[in-house]
C-alpha cells in the first residue's frame, strides 16, 4: 500500500506535478481493494493484526443532504399549506412516541433488574448467614460466583452470537451515526432486543457496569424504528410516516431518541438535549431543539409515572431517572469559596485517573481485537470476569473488619453481618454486595463515619481495575455508573482525610459533598464530556448551587486528561477505524487544497446513458462508489464533459429495478411514472445490484437521468483549502462534494474518508491509510 499513502511532511509542499495522481487514494479504488484482498486470503489468522493508523472503507456516509431533483420539486408543488402543517404535527407526534417508548423501556429494565438482583442477593445473603455460623463459607463464594457467571453467560451469548453491535454502551456507535456515518445494523429492532436483555443480564450478573449508557442506544433505536412507520426486520409496514423515510429525517429523530435515553437514564431532560447537541448532530435548528426537549421531557415523565405506580404511590413523581442521586439540599452540604481550589485539585486527580483508565482500556481493547475475536472466546472471557468480580468482592468483604452499627434510620437493603457483632453490619458489603446505583447513593448520603478510610481506599483500587477490565467485554453495559462509583469512593476518602487533617474540617468537609465532586471528576476524566455532563449531574442532584464547582471540576478533568489521551468513546471510535469528522479541520491544514485531498479519477455517467454501462459500473466490485457525477458533452468529443448533476447508487438501483428506460417509456404510454414514494419504499435496505436481472436486449436500452439526478450538487473549486472544504462538508452533512476546474469540468470527488484521513498527530499533520478491514 506504499504507493497510496503519502506522509504529510513539513519540509516543503509536495511536488505539484507528480503528487496529484500518485498521492491521492482512489475513492474506493481498485488499488486498495487488491491490497486488501491479498492480505485476507492468507488463511484465517489466530491473531488479527490491528493498526489504528487505518481508516476502514466499510463505513458509508448518510445522505443528510436533500436531493432536489424534479420528482422532489413536483411533490413539493403538489403539497398544500395544510399538508406541511400535518407533517409538522406528525413530527411532534413521533417525538412524543419516542419519549414515551424510551421511558417504558427504561422502566422495564429498572423493574426487572431490581427484582432479579433482589432475588440473587437474598439467596446469597441467606447462604452466607447460614455458613457464617457453621463454617464452610467457600460454598457461599462458589454459589455467588456460579450465579454471576451463569447470568452473564446468558447475556454474553446473545450479544456475541446474535448481535455483536449491541456490545458495550452503544454511545460510540450513536455518536458516529449522528456524525453522519452509516454504522451497519446499529438501529435495528434485533439490536434493541439484544441490548435490553443483555444489559439486564450484565447488571444482575454483578459486573462492574451500569444500565445508563445502553439507554441512550435504546432510545436511538426506538427513534429510528418509530419514525419510519414500519419494521424491516418484522417485514411489517404500517403505512404511516412514509414522508420520513430518508436519512435526513431519520437522523434528526435519532438525535431525539438519544436525548430521550439520557433523560430516562438520569432524569435530566435538559442534559439530554445538550448531550445530543454536544456529542451528535452536526446540523442544528431551533425547532429541532424544541422537539428534542419535548421527547426528553415525555421520556422522563413516563419513567417517573410508571415507577410511581410500581412503588405503590401513584402520582408521587420523585424518581425521574434510572439513577437517583438522592437530594443534596441540607445546609451542611453548602460549599465555601476556599473549597474551590480543593475541588479543582480533585478535578485534576479525576483527569489523571481517567487518563490511566483510558490507556489501560485501550491496550486491553487492542489485545481483544487481536486475540479474543471468536464469539466463544468472548463468552468465556465475560464469564471469567463475572467469576473474578464475585471472588474479589467476596474476599474484600471477608477480610474487611469495618463494622458499623445498624441504626434505625439505616437504608441498607441487604446488610451483611458476617463476623461483626450483633446489631452491626459490614461496611465493605454495602459497597460490593449491592447494585452499583445503590452503592453510589450510599456513598453520597450515608452519615459521616459510616465508612473507614481503608475500606474506601481498597474499594476504589479494586473497582477501578474491575471496571476497566469489564468495559469492552461482549456484553451490553455502560461505563457511567462504575465511573461515578469509583469517583464517589475516592471523593469520600478525600473528604474524610480533609476532616482529619484540618482542625475545623469536620464542620465543612462533609464526605457526601466530596463524594459528589469526586464522582463528577472521575466520570469527566473518563468520558470527557463537559457541557452536557455538568447539566446532567446538576439535574440528577436537584441542586443548582453545585453548578459552579461541578463545571470547574469537569473542565479541569478534561484539560488534564486530554493532555495524556483522548476520551474513552473517542478511543473506541478510533479503534473501529471509523471515518469520524470532528468539529474543526486539523489546525495546520490550510495549505492543503481540495485538489490534493480529493479522490480521482471519478467515474462519471452521461445524462442519457446506456443501461449496460450503468449495470457494469454498479457491478464493478473494485470501485464500490456511491455517488456519480452526471456530465453532458458540450461541443466536440475530445472536449471534457461539463458537470450537470449528481446521482446516487441507491437511485440507480431503483431505476433499474423499475426498468425506467427511454425505449420502454415510448412503447408503453400507460407506463406509470416513477415517484419519490418508490424510492422511499426501497429505503433503507436497497437491493444489491446482483439481485437485479437485466436481459441482453435491455442492456442496449438508454436511461435518461435528467429528472432523477440532483441538478445542483455542491461543488468547490480545486484550489479551495482543506478547512473550507471541511466546514462545508461537516456543516451541511454532505456525502459527496464535487471538485471542479474553472470550466466546470469534474476533476475529483471529496468524500468523508478523504477528509477524515487527516488528523493532528504527535509530529504535526498525519495522514491515515485506507483499508478494507
Amino acid at each position: 500500500m506504499a504507493n497510496i499513502t503519502k506522509k504529510v511532511s513539513w519540509s516543503s509542499r509536495p511536488d505539484e506535478s507528480g503528487a496529484i495522481g500518485e498521492g491521492t487514494p482512489l475513492l474506493n479504488g481498485s488499488e486498495q481493494q487488491r491490497h486488501g484482498r491479498q492480505d485476507s486470503v492468507r488463511g484465517r489468522p489466530k491473531e488479527i493484526p490491528h493498526n489504528e493508523k487505518l481508516l476502514s472503507l466499510k463505513f458509508e456516509s448518510l445522505d443528510y443532504d436533500n436531493i432536489e431533483n424534479q420528482l422532489f420539486l413536483e411533490e413539493e408543488r403538489r403539497m398544500s399549506h395544510m399538508s406541511f402543517r400535518c407533517l409538522e404535527i406528525s413530527r411532534w407526534v413521533v417525538c412524543g412516541l419516542i419519549g414515551f417508548l424510551t421511558g417504558l423501556i427504561a422502566c422495564f429494565i429498572d423493574i426487572v433488574v431490581e427484582q432479579l438482583a433482589g432475588i440473587k442477593y437474598q439467596v446469597v445473603k441467606e447462604n452466607i448467614e447460614k455458613f457464617t455460623e457453621v463454617g464452610g463459607l467457600s460454598i457461599s463464594l462458589l454459589l455467588w460466583a456460579a450465579l454471576n457467571s451463569a447470568i452473564v453467560m446468558l447475556g454474553a451469548i446473545i450479544v456475541a452470537f446474535f448481535e455483536p453491535i449491541a456490545a458495550g454502551s452503544g454511545i460510540p456507535q450513536i455518536k458516529c451515526y449522528l456524525n453522519g456515518v452509516k454504522i451497519p445494523r446499529v438501529v435495528r429492532l434485533k439490536t434493541l432486543v439484544v441490548k435490553v436483555c443483555g444489559v439486564i443480564c450484565s447488571v444482575v450478573g454483578g459486573l462492574a457496569v451500569g444500565k445508563e449508557g445502553p439507554m441512550i442506544h435504546s432510545g436511538a433505536v426506538v427513534a429510528a424504528g418509530v419514525s419510519q412507520g414500519r419494521s424491516t426486520s418484522l417485514k411489517r409496514d404500517f403505512k404511516i410516516f412514509e414522508y420520513f423515510r430518508r436519512d435526513t429525517e431519520k437522523r434528526d429523530f435519532v438525535s431525539a431518541g438519544a436525548a430521550a435515553g439520557v433523560s430516562a437514564a438520569f432524569g435530566a431532560p435538559v442534559g439530554g438535549v445538550l448531550f445530543s447537541l454536544e456529542e451528535g448532530a452536526s446540523f442544528w435548528n431551533q425547532m429541532l431543539t424544541w422537539r428534542i426537549f419535548f421527547a426528553s421531557m415525555i421520556s422522563t415523565f413516563t419513567l417517573n409515572f410508571f415507577l410511581s405506580i410500581y412503588h405503590n404511590n401513584p402520582g408521587d413523581l420523585s424518581n425521574p431517572g434510572l439513577i437517583n442521586f438522592g437530594r443534596f439540599q441540607t445546609d451542611s452540604e453548602a460549599y465555601y469559596l476556599y473549597e474551590i481550589p480543593l475541588f479543582i485539585a480533585m478535578g485534576a486527580i479525576g483527569g489523571l485517573l481517567g487518563a490511566l483508565f483510558n490507556i489501560l482500556n485501550y491496550w486491553l481493547t487492542i489485545f481483544r481485537i487481536r486475540y479474543v475475536h471468536r464469539p466463544c472466546l468472548q463468552v468465556m472471557e465475560a464469564m471469567l470476569v463475572a467469576a473474578v468480580t464475585a471472588t474479589v468482592s467476596f474476599t474484600m468483604i471477608y477480610f474487611s473488619n469495618d463494622c458499623q452499627p445498624l441504626s434505625p434510620d439505616n437504608t441498607e437493603e441487604y446488610p451483611l453481618q458476617l463476623f461483626c457483632a450483633d446489631g452491626e453490619y459490614n461496611a465493605m458489603a454495602t459497597a460490593f454486595f449491592n447494585t452499583p446505583e445503590r452503592s453510589v447513593r450510599s456513598l453520597f448520603h450515608n452519615q459521616p463515619g459510616s465508612y473507614n478510610p481503608l475500606t474506601l481506599g481498597l474499594f476504589t483500587l479494586t473497582y477501578f481495575f474491575l471496571a476497566c477490565w469489564t468495559y469492552g467485554l461482549a456484553v451490553s453495559a455502560g461505563v457511567f455508573i462504575p465511573s461515578l462509583l469509583i469517583g464517589a469512593a475516592w471523593g469520600r476518602l478525600f473528604g474524610i482525610l480533609l476532616a482529619a487533617i484540618t482542625t475545623t474540617g469536620s464542620i465543612w468537609a462533609v464526605p457526601g459533598k466530596y463524594a459528589l465532586i469526586g464522582a463528577a471528576a472521575q466520570l469527566g476524566g473518563i468520558v470527557r464530556m463537559t457541557l452536557s455532563l455538568t447539566v446532567i449531574v446538576v439535574e440528577a442532584t436537584g441542586n443548582v448551587t453545585y453548578g459552579l464547582p461541578i463545571m470547574l471540576v469537569l473542565m479541569t478533568a478534561k484539560i488534564v486528561g486530554d493532555y495524556f489521551v483522548e476520551g474513552l468513546y473517542d478511543i473506541h471510535i478510533k479503534l473501529q477505524s471509523v471515518p469520524f469528522l470532528h468539529w474543526e479541520a486539523p489546525a495546520t491544514s490550510h495549505w492543503l487544497t481540495a485538489r490534493e485531498v480529493m479522490s480521482s479519477p471519478v467515474t462519471c455517467l452521461n445524462r442519457i446513458e446506456k443501461v449496460g454501462t450503468i449495470v457494469d459500473t454498479l457491478s464493478n466490485t473494485s470501485t464500490n462508489h456511491n455517488g456519480f457525477p452526471v456530465v453532458v458533452q458540450v461541443s466536440g468529443i475530445d472536449e471534457p464533459a461539463r458537470l450537470c448533476g449528481l446521482i446516487l447508487r441507491s437511485q440507480l438501483i431503483v431505476l433499474l429495478k423499475h426498468k425506467v428506460f427511454v425505449e420502454l417509456a415510448r412503447s408503453r404510454l400507460t407506463h406509470r411514472k416513477l415517484q419519490l414514494k418508490d424510492f422511499r419504499d426501497a429505503y433503507p435496505r436497497f437491493p444489491p445490484i446482483q439481485s437485479i436481472h437485466v436481459s441482453q436486449d435491455e442492456r442496449e436500452c438508454m436511461m435518461d437521468l435528467t429528472e432523477f439526478m440532483n441538478p445542483t450538487p455542491y461543488t468547490v473549486p480545486q484550489e479551495t483549502s482543506l478547512p473550507r472544504v471541511f466546514k462545508l462538508f461537516r456543516a451541511l452533512g454532505l456525502r459527496h462534494l464535487v471538485v471542479v476546474d474553472d470550466e466546470n469540468n469534474v476533476i475529483g470527488l471529496v468524500t468523508r474518508k478523504d477528509l477524515a484521513r487527516y488528523h493532528m498527530g504527535k509530529h504535526g499533520l498525519e495522514e491515515l491509510q485506507l483499508a478494507q478491514t
